[in-house]
């Protein structure tokens, strides 16, 4: 599969995640077919600013972690976009991430 269309299913993916909700690289991941690729999901949201419209926000690391927080020019921006939608964090970390954790498999059909 070549890198593009990899990052551009991974934008469609993340384009689904509700306002309100996050999901983590390696879901988007597995759900692509791909359950090893997380890292690869992680430099596909570094990207995403060129795709348009990704809510690259929205996807944090397996523990709610807002790893990817330094592609957002800011240290904080992340942040304020998740506390936009209602989503509490502290210490870069999603509160209630089990709770607000969005799943692609569950919630999506495979050929996106």
């Amino acid at each position: 599969m070549a890198q593009t269309n990899f990052y551009e299913r991974v934008y469609a993916v993340a384009r689904h995640i509700p306002y309100g909700r996050v999901t983590s690289y390696g879901a988007i991941a597995k759900f692509l077919g791909a359950a090893k690729s997380a890292r690869m999901v992680g430099y596909a949201m570094n990207g995403s600013h060129a795709a348009g419209d990704v809510p690259a926000h929205r996807v944090v690391n397996r523990l709610g972690l807002l790893t990817g927080k330094h592609h957002f020019g800011g240290s904080e921006m992340m942040k304020q976009l998740l506390e936009n939608e209602g989503v509490k964090v502290e210490d870069n970390q999603v509160q209630d991430f089990k709770e607000l954790f969005w799943d692609p498999s569950e919630n999506l059909t495979r050929h996106l």
